[in-house]
């Protein structure tokens, strides 16, 4: 009897588990592909996440990737030879290497967001005026990632549209088509995107975009069309060239309005009234998401880590003997370069060749601007208070090599780390987590707008009017004015040299031209091997080998 009430227990029990599984969850809401894209804070969370995109590309994605945009040009050379970087450009141009594969696939994945984002806006609650904006967000950034791919790639697949399945039927489209179809997007970015004046800090505007647009234009030949989009935002009243000095340092000297665009959180509009960024990329020292880390480098833009030199490897004495004491303590919060570990080394050319008419007066030339006098640092040395400098340097040091080399300061923070990286305040030593730098990034800053129209002018034999667009440049840094017969592409290449350094991405400027190979063979003999094939980069063998419905052919040379 007892037995039988058990099994009559059991099989109740199991009668009311077939009916109803206690276990089974059941979510009140879930996020998925379906319902992810409905309201305006849906949208705006996918906006964000294409600045974080972008921001990583250029600046923050890792260590070296952001840096391939500087290596391999006539900019600087690889102070550690590494395939990491370009010292070997067989090697780091080789199909199936980071270099190529992670920027093409990073680019991509910008194209592939902002494709997602104006595919799914029209079951969306957004309003009629929210879907322009959201689309001109989107189109702005994919018509960014399309053109550095046409720069770096050449003509490369168009893909327009959200891809929901696997697709292996890719083919490349025409570098015309690939120019078209950016100039298209940024266009209606022009249009749509919302004055520089109504955005917050870090925001792309109508300008931003009429700025990126009349470089394409330069691309594709367009040189009036040029002309007239950089006009719509030099002629614009909310934007104008920094000419006295400004910002958190202004009365620090050494010093001037050039060294001040460069110092912390004088890049943007809303701080110190900086009227010349028109699109800065944001890096907020221990914020969440805000990029840089003050107990790590990890995450961080690590240009001061990459151009500062490694002042840590000169042990000289002031009899000009080596000593087994290192002449300068490193990492310091001084002009020597904060933790630099001198990977991407100045060319003979970007620190010499382009400044001998103005050496002297050139305010961009100045040593607290690009330092070429360093102050020995470490009391113990006997050279302690004295200076070496890169143009008499003491015997056994060889300029430009990795440990001495002069560097634009604008990759460091001079006397103005982090306070969480100061070590040991009396003597300015960090701790070993320095190398970032700690500043807004400026992607697109009014003086290169100067620059761009000075080019569209030139192609236009126009050569007075882009003269006196250099000259714009040039007055603000007390240089000598060009005269217009002396105005050619290598001037102007050579004027970005000085105007930009090491903050602009001067292989895209160099790819757009066509001309990686002429002025590294020329500029930079560092690189010896390179070859015109290099003018771009292959397409990664992983998309030719996965693409296996159609031909993705690969660039001559690889």
């Amino acid at each position: 009897m007892k037995k039988l009430f058990i099994i009559s227990i059991l099989f109740i029990l199991g009668t009311v588990s077939c009916k109803k599984d206690f276990l089974t969850e059941q979510p009140i809401s879930f996020l998925s592909g379906s319902n992810a894209f409905i309201t305006y804070k849906d949208f705006t969370a996918s906006m964000i996440d294409l600045y974080v995109l972008t921001r990583s590309e250029f600046y923050s994605s890792s260590e070296s990737r952001p840096f391939d945009y500087i290596y391999g040009t006539d900019l600087v050379f690889d102070g550690e030879p590494s395939t990491d970087r370009h010292t070997n450009m067989v090697a780091a141009y080789n199909p199936t290497g980071a270099i190529t594969v992670d920027h093409y696939r990073r680019l991509y994945k910008i194209v592939a967001e902002s494709n997602t984002i104006i595919a799914r806006m029209p079951k969306s609650e957004l309003t009629d005026a929210q879907k322009t904006l959201v689309e001109a967000h989107a189109r702005f950034f994919r018509g960014l990632a399309y053109r550095t791919l046409t720069y770096l790639y050449g003509g490369v697949p168009l893909s327009l549209e959200e891809v929901t399945s696997p697709k292996t039927d890719y083919v490349r489209a025409t570098k015309e088509a690939c120019l078209t179809q950016v100039i298209t997007d940024l266009t209606f970015a022009v249009t749509n995107l919302p004055a520089i004046s109504a955005v917050r800090d870090g925001e792309i505007s109508n300008l931003a975009a009429s700025h990126l647009l009349s470089e394409v234009y330069l691309a594709a030949g367009k040189y009036q069309e040029a002309v007239d989009a950089a006009s719509t935002v030099i002629g614009n009243s909310n934007v104008t060239l920094m000419r006295t000095r400004f910002g958190s340092r202004s009365t620090v000297t050494p010093g001037d309005v050039y060294w001040d665009l460069f110092q912390q959180k004088n890049q943007n509009r809303s701080t110190y009234s900086n009227r010349e960024g028109i699109w800065v990329m944001q890096f907020e020292t221990d914020v969440i998401g805000g990029g840089a880390l003050s107990t790590s480098r990890d995450s961080s833009y690590m240009l001061e880590r990459h151009h500062a030199p490694s002042v840590r490897d000169i042990f000289v004495n002031s009899a000009g003997t080596t000593t087994n004491i290192p002449t300068f303590l490193w990492p310091n919060n001084d002009y020597s370069g904060g933790r630099g570990i001198g990977w991407a080394v100045s060319s003979k050319y970007f620190m010499d060749d382009i400044w001998q008419s103005d050496f002297k007066n050139d305010i961009r030339n100045a040593n607290h601007n690009f330092v070429r006098d360093y102050v020995c640092n470490n009391r113990a040395s006997d050279m302690f208070g004295k200076t070496i400098s890169t143009n008499n340097p003491p015997k056994g040091v060889t300029v430009p090599s990795r440990a001495f080399y002069a560097y634009q300061t604008k990759c460091t923070t001079p006397f103005d780390h982090p306070s969480n990286l100061i070590q040991d305040a009396a003597t300015g030593l960090l701790k070993t987590a320095a190398g970032a730098t700690y500043t807004d990034q400026y992607m697109f800053r009014l003086a290169e707008t100067y620059l761009i129209r000075a080019e569209a002018y030139m192609r236009l034999g126009n050569l007075g009017n882009a003269a006196a667009d250099i000259n714009v440049i040039r007055t603000r840094a007390n240089a000598t004015p060009v005269a217009a017969a002396n105005v050619t592409i290598d001037y102007i290449l050579d004027e970005r040299m000085r105007e930009l350094g090491v903050e602009e991405k001067r292989r895209l400027t160099l790819a757009r031209l066509g001309l990686v190979y002429d002025r590294v063979k020329r500029c930079n003999p560092y690189y010896k091997d390179i070859l015109p094939a290099y003018n771009l980069w292959p397409i990664p063998s992983s998309e030719i080998e996965r693409n296996k419905d159609a031909v993705l052919t690969q660039n001559p040379g690889y």
